[in-house]
């Protein structure tokens, strides 16, 4: 099973209205210098794993989002239809794992800005997979 930063680059690489693409401007788990306007999925601590009468094993991982940019509003707005792009998504599959619901545990935040004056906000995603 794929680190759960793959699975979430591709559900996020399929909405196309977003205009991502990995390793231009989508990256995993290391936020680039460049270029300034970026989104980044970091692997987070999650909640253990479910073992089940039958023998499934449902996981519990986690994934935080960053957009970084120049512009205050543009960011916000794009952490905002992230945020609804993932939030509900229930039952699908994604690279061989059965996401049974995909969820935020809050709104779009502010995380800081950085030394370059780019601004940063962030969502926390929580994951159930088998």
């Amino acid at each position: 099973m794929n680190a759960p930063s793959e699975d979430v680059k591709d559900m996020l690489l399929a909405e196309s209205s977003l205009n991502l693409e990995f390793a231009k401007n989508l990256f995993i788990n290391r936020e680039p210098e460049k270029p300034d306007n970026t989104v980044t999925i970091f692997d987070s601590y999650g909640y253990p794993p479910q073992l089940t009468m039958d023998g499934q094993v449902y996981e519990y991982p986690a994934v935080q989002i960053r957009v970084r940019g120049n512009d205050q509003r543009t960011a916000w707005s794009l952490i905002n239809d992230i945020y609804l792009s993932l939030h509900g998504r229930a039952h699908e599959t994604w690279n061989e794992a059965l996401y049974e619901i995909v969820y935020c545990t809050g709104n779009p935040a502010l995380l800081d800005w950085d030394d370059n004056s780019r601004v940063r906000f962030f969502i926390n995603v929580n994951l159930q997979r088998r």
